[in-house]
């Protein structure tokens, strides 16, 4: 099943995460079929906190993965900011 989550990346204590569409038998930082987005839970300033690209994400949503639920409340985030 294809799952869509985060995937870490970054330093000790500063951490990055990619939004990643991935199978859900990957580990969390392994293989992943497209990156989608990014979350950094850092950002300070006029710094992009989440970017996700819709029209990707409508597409896997489509062709039936599931997201996690920290990708789901930060879709749900990203969308009220962007109304």
């Amino acid at each position: 099943m294809v799952v869509i989550r985060l995937a870490r990346g970054g330093a000790k204590k500063r951490p990055f995460y990619n939004i990643v569409a991935t199978d859900s038998r990957n580990r969390r930082d392994g293989r992943f079929i497209e990156r989608i987005g990014f979350y950094n839970p850092v950002a300070t300033g006029n710094a992009e906190t989440v970017r996700v690209a819709a029209d990707r994400l409508a597409y896997w949503q489509g062709v039936g993965a599931q997201l996690s639920p920290a990708v789901a409340r930060l879709v749900a985030q990203s969308n009220k900011a962007a109304a």
